[in-house]
């Protein structure tokens, strides 16, 4: 099935914020208020 629907720049700009663990939006998609200062070791556990 296709989809013909195209995604704006601010949808896929959106989505890339919420993939990357450097952006605040990563984080409260996630349910913290803000990128917390030990991200770095948050991320490396999830490995």
């Amino acid at each position: 099935m296709k989809n013909d629907y195209e995604h704006s720049q601010t949808e896929l700009d959106a989505h890339a914020n919420d993939c990357n663990p450097n952006n605040d939006a990563y984080w409260q998609s996630r349910d913290y208020d803000e990128r917390p200062d030990n991200w770095k070791e948050l991320i490396e556990d999830d490995d």
